[in-house]
């Protein structure tokens, strides 16, 4: 299977000593000046985290279609959206616009979301779940609405008082065509995973999984997979859906490298999660071939065709390019990547 691979930036700014990061403009521009650096070393994509009420990068269709406006062939993404602070239509109509203006290169990855620092966060947002319904509830239908919208369904009617006395159904406007076959879910569990087979939606594997069978990370992980792939084929899809999963990599080349990271590679880490046991993924830091024999004896990266390396955004684009350099030509091939 050939891999794609893609650079994943969490957008954090602190004005801190030794951040080359230090404002929200910093955190956007930057973005897209390193989506740039990587489309020109043949990367595949640039995706970005979304999270609220921290300093992060959050509201990512203007950066998105920023990106897709400077670059040409880079796919641009997220992982992931947060679905329950959207509303579904009107996300509906900025997806479109910024697939359209992109030319159709958007991946984008929307889920319940994570862990946050806000309490209720969505809730400030005006969105609060139905009662007897949960947040994952409620993340999940304006996944489904979304969906419909996206794909041009109608989701509202016409004033006949405005018509001629003619009722009819209304799409989101604009649509973006094969845009429904680019959406994709975060699933933190095997069965997150088996429902966005079922509804029909690429799957992101988070590395962060809130359930713990006692086996390492990457098998857990490559399990979810299998799961979803066996719920996809059972669905009766008539697409192959793709897989992305993402790692923490940092690369050793030189002694400026060794200060940052050099005693940053450690296992699998397990815990308790808002009460449930979770088995986090490892940081893989050091000399590049053996990061490259790690990644290659991975099992989730085995079954995956989309690996997504999260970069340390606060050093700078210049940095990170270097990173991604090392990653393009000495990590990414022993996984079964080649330059686009």
């Amino acid at each position: 299977m050939k891999k794609k691979i893609g650079f994943l930036s969490f957008g954090h700014w602190r004005d801190a000593a030794g951040s080359q990061t230090r404002t929200g403009a910093d955190a956007l521009l930057q973005t897209i000046e390193l989506a740039e650096a990587a489309e020109e070393l043949g990367v595949d994509g640039a995706f970005v985290r979304v999270h609220h009420f921290e300093r992060q990068l959050a509201s990512p269709f203007p950066l998105l279609a920023a990106i897709g406006a400077r670059t040409k062939r880079i796919e641009i993404g997220t992982g992931v959206i947060d679905m329950r602070y959207e509303n579904p239509l009107y996300m509906a109509e900025e997806a479109a616009a910024a697939d359209l203006i992109s030319g159709g290169r958007l991946q984008l990855g929307v889920s319940r979301g994570s862990p946050e620092t806000a309490l209720n966060g969505a809730y400030q947002f005006g969105y609060i779940p139905p009662e007897g319904k949960t947040a994952a509830d409620l993340a999940r239908s304006k996944t489904e609405i979304f969906l419909s919208a996206i794909s041009g369904e109608a989701v509202a009617r016409t004033d006949p008082a405005r018509t001629g006395g003619v009722s009819g159904g209304l799409a989101i406007q604009p649509q973006s065509p094969g845009l429904r076959d680019r959406i994709w879910w975060g699933a933190g569990t095997r069965a997150t995973a088996q429902w966005a087979a079922e509804i029909g939606v690429n799957l992101q594997s988070s590395t962060l999984l809130s359930e713990d069978t006692g086996v390492p990370f990457d098998e857990l992980q490559a399990e979810q997979i299998e799961m979803y792939r066996e719920a996809w084929k059972q669905a009766g899809h008539s697409r192959t859906p793709r897989v992305s999963i993402s790692r923490s990599v940092l690369p050793v080349t030189e002694e400026i490298d060794r200060i940052y990271f050099g005693n940053e590679g450690q296992g699998d880490q397990v815990g308790l999660l808002e009460g449930v046991r979770s088995r986090f993924g490892r940081t893989f830091a050091g000399e590049p071939d053996r990061i490259a024999a790690e990644l290659a004896a991975d099992a989730a990266v085995q079954s995956a065709d989309t690996i997504l390396f999260t970069v340390p955004n606060q050093l700078g684009v210049a940095y990170n390019a270097r990173i991604l350099e090392t990653i393009t030509k000495h990590i990414a091939p022993a996984i079964g990547w080649t330059a686009a």
